[in-house]
């Protein structure tokens, strides 16, 4: 057994708070068992753009109360450095285990250090932490959240007084003074002296929700929705009810909060099997209880999906994608769900920059065009398309949405659902459904067919290769198309900054390969563009578009050995 390993993990256990993990430590070290031991003490959860995220448990290398204290620490350190030597952080925190824990510890960390801190009444979704920097006029927010990742798993998500999420240099300048901590002892943590807020922000958030939606506008469509075991059941029946929707149907098994996730594998959407209890409650109402359209959360409300009736028995729709075999309902991809609403805000009378990040549908700037709108693409996550100057509309494919960027300068999943319930009412009162308009947008601008070839490994060193491969062996061309251009985003470009990722343009599609910022995950986004004369060209354009997205992802897959 390594001496110093050994050290290191005795040391850790003297400064850690939280009885639980100083049990799971103190065993692993009586049972010398290197191979755990060293897996939490080769390093330190890294801080960045996403905050901290990791699994939970004792040591460096995982989320636990020792690292969120210090992780507060520097945080303050950092603030007061900014000269925010009395600001205000507002905390918030989602349904998992420890997510309390993790608050209290951050309001305590933050006290202690000279700033206000107030923390949220209790669980609730994340657009509301981010809504409530804004309106109390903070300095930062936390969100203790890991989103929709596994049980196992937790995070620590800061904003600044913006209401945004951080992007660099803060995140390396936070981390530094993370890092400059030197021990536990030394970080003051009260008892007492912060606040815990009423629902008086809540209720100013709800109030909010009205405003994203026209005056007058049709108010009928009926809805499934599915909280996912997470946070966003009552705000989200609250906001559906000040706006006059029918009351949506809830998926029982999954509508309270529960950090064991029972029923899915993974609480997030888009992965197979997660929407199948939705879909079961959609299927079981008939006559007038049929529902228009499924709405579903992630456990902490940010991103919002989408599913209708294709009436194809579960077959392709605009994006060629299969839903489950035997079904009338498929879930709509979040770049559909992204042109939908740019359309209806367009219909609306919306005006400013429509923004996305650069792996989503290049169909968004189409809309945007004809419009006479402003269209800009950031790099992937809401840290960046929150900051896209005039701010009016942003979305990313992995199902967020901005749609009231003064409220919330966040993706929100409450929000995005009054408004994708609206436009499927106004759509109903003239007889038609989404996937008309889906059509529409189609025989305008193209067909824009998205599909991604995610591959989640156990080893990140298999991500690292593979990139490596793609850049020292790079393909010429994917599914006989030739590619164009090809751009390393590690140089950054004019419009810009610097990013793991690849980017290939080919002749009627795009395609970029990046790691995931959130998950051990290599990403890579398809896209091929088919031009439509008109309607009944549809089923063949949707079916070439099928093929040559299955010939790029082979292609794709044998070019980086994945």
């Amino acid at each position: 057994m390594h001496d110093k390993l050994i050290a290191q993990a005795q040391a850790w256990l003297t400064e850690d708070p939280d009885p639980e993990t100083r049990t799971e430590l103190a065993r692993l070290i009586d049972a010398r068992d290197e191979t755990e031991l060293a897996a939490r003490f080769s390093g330190t959860l890294q801080f960045g753009t996403a905050g901290l995220r990791g699994e939970l448990g004792a040591g460096p290398m995982r989320m636990n109360r020792s690292v969120v204290i210090r992780a507060a620490a520097g945080l303050a350190a950092y603030l007061k450095k900014q000269g925010h030597d009395d600001g205000l952080v507002v905390i918030g925190y989602d349904a998992r285990h420890k997510s309390h824990d993790f608050a209290q510890d951050t309001a305590a960390v933050m006290t202690g250090a000279g700033l206000r801190a107030a923390v949220l009444p209790r669980p609730l979704p994340t657009p509301v932490l981010a809504f409530a920097i804004r309106h109390l006029g903070a300095v930062a927010g936390v969100e203790v959240t890991a989103s929709h990742n596994p049980p196992r798993d937790n995070g620590y998500k800061v904003y600044l007084g913006d209401g945004s999420q951080i992007v660099p240099p803060a995140d390396i300048d936070i981390a530094a003074e993370i890092a400059a901590v030197p021990s536990l002892t030394t970080v003051p943590r009260p008892t007492e002296g912060w606040d815990t807020l009423d629902d008086s922000v809540l209720d100013a958030y709800l109030a909010r929700t009205d405003a994203v939606l026209s005056e007058g506008s049709p108010r009928t469509a009926r809805t499934v929705y599915t909280a996912m075991h997470g946070v966003g059941k009552d705000v989200l029946l609250a906001a559906f009810a000040r706006a006059g929707f029918p009351a949506p149907v809830l998926v029982a098994e999954q509508a309270d909060p529960d950090p064991e996730f029972p029923t899915v594998a993974f609480p997030n959407p888009e992965e197979p099997g997660a929407m199948d209890l939705a879909f079961a409650t959609a299927r079981a109402l008939s006559g007038e209880a049929a529902p228009d359209l499924i709405i579903a959360n992630d456990p902490d409300a940010d991103r919002c999906a989408v599913a209708v009736q294709d009436g194809t028995d579960g077959t392709t729709g605009t994006t060629g994608t299969t839903g489950t075999t035997g079904t009338d309902w498929r879930m709509l991809r979040g770049d559909e769900v992204g042109a939908l609403l740019a359309a209806h805000l367009v219909r609306s009378g919306a005006t400013g920059t429509f923004a996305e990040s650069i792996v989503s549908s290049s169909l968004l700037g189409r809309i945007a065009e004809k419009a006479g709108l402003p269209h800009v693409e950031t790099l992937t996550g809401f840290k960046w398309i929150a900051r896209a100057e005039g701010l009016r509309y942003g979305y990313e494919e992995a199902l967020g949405y901005c749609v009231d960027p003064e409220g919330v300068r966040d993706k929100d999943g409450i929000t995005a659902a009054l408004l994708i319930t609206e436009l499927a009412s106004r759509l109903k009162e003239e007889g038609r459904t989404l996937l008309d308009l889906l059509d529409d947008l189609a025989v305008e601008h193209g067909l824009h067919a998205t599909d991604q070839l995610s591959v989640r490994v156990e080893d990140l060193s298999l991500i690292a290769a593979a990139m490596r491969r793609l850049r020292e062996q790079p393909p010429t061309e994917l599914a006989g198309l030739p590619i164009t251009r090809t751009d390393d985003l590690t140089q950054g470009t004019a419009e810009l900054p610097p990013t793991d990722g690849l980017r290939y343009t080919l002749d009627g599609a795009r395609v970029i390969v990046r790691p995931s910022g959130t998950e051990p995950k290599l990403k890579c986004y398809l896209e091929v563009v088919i031009p439509v004369g008109s309607h009944n060209d549809l089923p063949a354009a949707r079916a070439k578009a099928t093929a040559l997205l299955e010939s790029i992802k082979r292609d794709l897959s044998t070019a980086a050995g994945i």
